[in-house]
């Protein structure tokens, strides 16, 4: 199978880390897609340009994080990251969306900083997203403690990781002061293997 990503997106990463924690590394091929440019050879590939994308082994494609994590996770027919039965899986549920929400708003912060040239770039909603990202950072700030984003490892926790170093490392964003609950928290499960491989570089200057 072939995984296409790019290196900064964090939606990409998260199938990145399921097909290490699933050991894949043999079965799935992971290329770097060219996206946002005109007739890259990835859009015969992928139409709608996006990423992450998977190719099967039967030469069909899958996009969508969400799709393309559960189908990996249930490859071996031993799920790991299939949300429990029961209140416990809404639960789950909840934190993984309010994860993601955060997320969203940083790759639209991102998209007006990485994809817009200076003078086309929107002040307005960039500073809309980063007082966004910070007003959740506080909540999670307390949902930090939540048993579910301490035991094994979810999507819930990948999601929220994931978002926090794209928001630190690619988009500069200054949260840790005032976090030290989630600013511990991405500390530790920042060393695990499979997040330590496919982590973003730190922002620059």
């Amino acid at each position: 199978m072939k995984l296409y990503v790019t290196p900064l997106s964090p939606y990409a990463r998260f199938a990145r880390i399921v097909a290490l924690e699933k050991q894949l590394e043999g079965r799935v091929e992971v290329i770097a897609a060219q996206t946002r440019v005109a007739g890259s050879p990835y859009y015969s590939i992928n139409p709608s340009g996006r990423v992450p994308y998977l190719l099967r082994d039967d030469g069909v494609g899958m996009e969508g994080s969400s799709l393309i994590c559960a189908y990996l996770d249930h490859l071996d027919g031993e799920p790991a990251f299939a949300p429990p039965a029961g209140d416990e899986a809404w639960e789950l549920r909840r934190l993984e969306a309010l994860a993601r929400s955060l997320l969203d708003g940083l790759t639209v912060w991102g998209r007006e900083l990485r994809h817009r040239p200076e003078q086309e770039r929107s002040p307005r909603i960039i500073e809309h997203e980063r007082q966004r990202s910070l007003r959740l950072a506080d909540l999670w700030e307390r949902e930090i403690l939540n048993p579910q984003m301490r035991g094994r490892l979810n999507m819930a926790q990948i999601a929220l990781a994931c978002g926090m170093q794209y928001g630190s490392h690619v988009l500069g964003l200054q949260w840790r002061p005032d976090h030290p609950n989630l600013a511990d928290w991405l500390d530790e499960i920042a060393r695990r293997p499979s997040l330590a491989a496919t982590a973003p570089p730190p922002a620059g200057p």
